[in-house]
């Protein structure tokens, strides 16, 4: 099956691209949706996580407080490795076990981290970035969530570059200030026809 990577940094709009593929029938596995799930309570992360970090990062239901994990690892370049060593193994299961099982006209990877991560090139066959400027990632994350100023740029400066996410693009959907939803929408619609023929599908 074609297999696309979509990446993009915080607040560009991968998911709201996702899910209009989604929608048109592509599989689309997400690894944000996954770390999730293994940090759910009862998630498979949740021991190994408690037994590194101890029990401040575990919340009231027995879930990852995101919160406090958020400040502590992107103040601590150490202790974010420490995470990622815990969740990156489990994560790449879930998505060999999901990508088995997946139907549709081709599978879409969603990975925050596609392009620092070094490791999924030779695993798409096309990789599409979500662009849009630094600012507008900044008002976005503000918008929808209460994390702080400082964490955002910290976030950020653990991210790769808007300059080298564009640099080994593909395919890039622009999604800026500016862009409503609807060019949004058509913008991702020429390039799904373009990756369903690439996948050998024909309307």
């Amino acid at each position: 099956m074609f297999k696309l990577g979509l990446t993009g940094g915080i607040g560009s709009g991968k998911t709201r691209v996702a899910q209009f593929l989604a929608g048109w029938g592509a599989a689309v596995i997400d690894t944000d949706l996954i770390a999730h799930a293994l940090t759910a309570p009862n998630g498979a992360a949740m021991v190994p996580i408690e037994e590194a970090f101890g029990e401040d990062v575990i919340d009231a239901a027995g879930a990852l407080d995101r919160a406090r994990m958020r400040e502590l690892v992107f103040a601590d370049a150490s202790r974010r490795a420490q995470l990622e060593s815990i969740l990156h193994p489990l994560i790449a299961e879930a998505v060999i076990a999901q990508a088995e099982q997946a139907k549709g006209l081709y599978t879409v990877f969603v990975v925050p981290l596609l392009v620092e991560s070094g490791r999924w090139r030779d695993r798409i066959d096309r990789l599409c970035v979500v662009d849009c400027e630094v600012s507008t990632q900044i008002e976005r994350v503000r918008a929808r969530s209460a994390i702080p100023d400082e964490t955002i740029e910290r976030i950020l400066s653990a991210q790769a570059t808007r300059e080298q996410r564009l640099a080994v693009a593909d395919d890039v959907i622009v999604n800026d200030r500016s862009t409503t939803i609807g060019v949004l929408e058509n913008q991702v619609l020429v390039l799904h026809r373009a990756w369903c023929n690439l996948a050998g599908w024909r309307e």
